[in-house]
């Protein structure tokens, strides 16, 4: 009560005289000196946080509102009926390896997930970063809207340090050659021993493709 009092600004006395209850019934609950309270109790207080936020112009309600807005157009993801491998996924998409080809020949995929790059950089908690592996981390990411590899490589290597979690592929979707691809793209590629792949094969084809093989 007390953490979601303090996020909307509110005071006890405030919150009190809204529910027309004492200054002490807020202090004891939030002090954990009254046992829990019901639904009730608990559904009043956020209408109450919500409605006082409102008087002052929603200001707490619309930031909620963009916090947890539903993020499917960053990153939609899909999952295989059965695994695929490595070598077999890259030759459906129409790639090259730039980065640990050998790893391709023991690498299985039981899924992929497509990414807006810009838009997940930007836009997706780190802490969130988990919801890109959807079923299992065995899968390809494949990053869209791509220019050098640099920031997808990064992100990868930065949700590895907060969910513990890493890719059995990345994919570079993008204008992108052997020669332009990022060489820290590639150092964090090597370093992680994930295959990194590039293609310039038209999104639509490449989907087209995948989804044949989509639970």
């Amino acid at each position: 009560m007390k953490k979601w009092r303090e996020i909307f600004g509110v005071s006890q006395t405030e919150l009190s005289d809204y529910l027309k209850v004492s200054n002490s019934t807020i202090s004891d609950y939030e002090g954990g000196r009254r046992k829990s309270p019901g639904i009730l109790v608990v559904s009043r207080l956020i209408e109450a946080l919500i409605e006082i936020d409102k008087r002052r112009g929603g200001r707490v309600v619309k930031q909620l509102d963009k916090d947890f807005a539903p993020k499917e157009n960053a990153f939609q993801t899909h999952e295989f009926t059965a695994s695929l491998k490595g070598q077999e996924f890259m030759k459906i998409i129409g790639g090259e390896c730039v980065a640990n080809p050998s790893r391709l020949k023991e690498t299985q995929v039981f899924g992929y997930t497509l990414i807006d790059s810009m838009k997940v950089i930007l836009e997706i908690p780190v802490h969130e970063y988990m919801l890109l592996y959807g079923n299992t981390p065995e899968r390809a990411l494949i990053f869209r809207f791509v220019e050098s590899g640099r920031s997808p490589l990064i992100a990868v290597k930065i949700g590895r340090f907060s969910t513990d979690m890493k890719p059995s592929i990345v994919v570079l979707h993008g204008n992108l050659d052997a020669a332009n691809v990022d060489p820290l793209a590639i150092k964090i590629a090597e370093s992680e021993k994930i295959p990194l792949i590039i293609t310039k094969k038209p999104i639509e084809e490449i989907t087209a493709e995948l989804k044949k093989l989509e639970a």
